[in-house]
């Protein structure tokens, strides 16, 4: 894991000491058709150099990890056949047999540890799935393990939310909700769940960060950012349809790493569409707000340095 290629705007802002956000490229991979999906990752790091950051979308290409894409890797990357989906665990066969993947959040997260990166926007994160209570993402193991700050619009609504919350409590990671009190759940503003603490600025959020830290915690900070009002769905109106999708997983024996995409796509045909234009909508609104930490992460490491 020593040798990572870095784009060359990665490496400016390295050397420059430049605010710097990692994005997640699972969602190109899997998670939208073409070619939405290399819409979408233009456009997140659009809005990550918009609001004063560099972007780095983290992918494997031929067994190597890239840190940072341009524009012909994002292409590339779009139009894979067969990728991998990358947590962790599947980083030395990617790796072995050369092959290309998209990083999940814990796959992320390891590249993030390994590049030194300490910011990071996706959609939603991992957790207990409803279908099985054994069936855990690697999601929440990375964010007990790994001390960034990781920008999300909550976990994924498909999952069982209240025992993906207790687990975070359980292995010491703060759930920030940005000018909430309410754990969103990805389409929706509300959960009618708590989160840990309410914090209302990217410089409230750093200066959290850095205490937690500083008690020898090495767990990230969960920052919790509900999508803009007029994307979002009410939970009344979501949950049914979860409901309905989840037990159709069950019914075709649906398991592992195949439910969150079947789950997603299913739900997108049944709110025809809608939720699928919330989930573009708060990965945007994400990014923006992980450049704003980003600049105040800097900010404060050059306080600390002068």
């Amino acid at each position: 894991m020593e040798d990572l290629y870095k784009s060359s705007d990665v490496k400016r802002a390295m050397r420059a000491n430049l605010p710097l956000v990692a994005l997640e490229s699972t969602v190109i991979t899997h998670g939208l058709p073409r070619p939405q999906n290399l819409q979408l990752a233009r456009d997140m790091e659009r809005a990550v150099r918009e609001e004063g950051a560099t972007p780095a979308t983290i992918a494997f290409l031929d067994g190597e990890l890239h840190i940072g894409l341009n524009e012909n890797e994002l292409e590339r990357l779009s139009n894979e056949k067969e990728p991998y989906k990358v947590g962790p665990r599947d980083f030395a066969t990617v790796i072995v047999e050369e092959a290309c993947g998209g990083t999940t959040v814990a796959g992320t997260m390891l590249a993030c540890k390994h590049a030194g990166i300490k910011v990071f926007a996706t959609g939603g994160i991992g957790g207990v799935h409803r279908e099985s209570s054994f069936d855990i993402s690697a999601d929440l193991q990375a964010l007990a393990t790994m001390p960034m700050i990781v920008v999300c619009a909550g976990a994924k609504a498909i999952l069982d939310l209240p025992a993906t919350l207790e687990y975070l409590e359980t292995m010491g990671v703060p759930v920030v909700g940005y000018k909430t009190d309410d754990f969103p759940a990805f389409y929706s503003r509300e959960s009618g769940l708590e989160v840990s603490v309410k914090i209302e600025s990217p410089e409230d959020i750093v200066e959290f960060a850095r205490a937690h830290w500083g008690t020898g915690l090495q767990s990230a900070v969960l920052v919790t950012n509900p999508l803009p009002a007029g994307e979002a769905i009410a939970k009344s109106e979501m949950e049914p349809l979860i409901e309905k999708a989840s037990k159709e997983a069950q019914e075709k024996g649906i398991h592992g790493k195949e439910v969150t995409p079947f789950l997603l796509q299913r739900i997108n045909e049944l709110t025809k569409g809608k939720s699928m234009r919330a989930n573009l909508a708060l990965l945007l609104n994400n990014a923006r707000l992980a450049a704003h930490i980003a600049r105040e992460w800097r900010t404060s490491e050059r306080r600390k340095a002068a």
